[in-house]
């Protein structure tokens, strides 16, 4: 039985993997055929800038996920057409309907897309709008174990601690200050628009 293996089946194998390993070189040489040895070095290695740049786009300036920010204290987050940063109840209101873009790996800004202001922190911690982007409107946001997301600012924090979006039980923004990341008030659900 040994013998017979050895001798019908092991060349057919053999030829087939080496058939399969010269197209393979073929393909490659065909593809790299006008590439210095310095470019065909940086494709074969998967070490071309481009190539990680490329992978990482989304999370660096260019994702932007349309969503309501529920609050774990049963509130959406919601920026008026004046500029007011508070909670409401209503699922449809258009003021809860916030645009959440990727500035960098791990932080985002948070813009009301029909009031079009940007939601931003102070040094004091206290919650507002902005029609403009700056430092203030950054914000880390971070998912938890229980599927909720919070959202610290990036500038700004209070006796070393992070200062992080929250709205109180009555759906009034509490102060960074006075909030901590396992703090109910903190946990928001990115809710998809239907």
């Amino acid at each position: 039985m040994r013998k017979w293996i050895l001798t019908r089946i092991l060349p057919t194998l053999l030829y087939s993997s080496c058939f399969h390993i010269l197209c393979l070189v073929g393909t490659i040489s065909l593809a790299c055929n006008d590439m210095t040895p310095e470019q065909m070095a940086t494709n074969v290695n998967c070490s071309s800038p481009e190539r990680h740049t490329r992978s990482y786009d989304y999370m660096e300036g260019g994702d932007i996920r349309v969503r309501r920010l529920f609050c774990r204290t049963q509130w959406y987050l919601r920026i008026d057409k004046r500029g007011k940063v508070k909670g409401t109840q209503e699922m449809k209101n258009n003021y809860n309907i916030m645009e959440i873009r990727t500035v960098e790996v791990g932080i985002v800004a948070i813009k009301g897309v029909e009031s079009e202001y940007f939601l931003a922190m102070n040094k004091e911690g206290k919650l507002y709008a902005k029609k403009e982007c700056n430092e203030d409107c950054n914000f880390k946001e971070l998912i938890l174990e229980n599927h909720y997301n919070t959202y610290a600012s990036a500038k700004w924090t209070h006796s070393g601690g992070e200062m992080f979006v929250a709205l109180n039980q009555k759906g009034v923004p509490v102060r960074g200050k006075k909030t901590k990341k396992e703090q109910k008030t903190a946990h928001f659900l990115p809710m998809a628009i239907t």
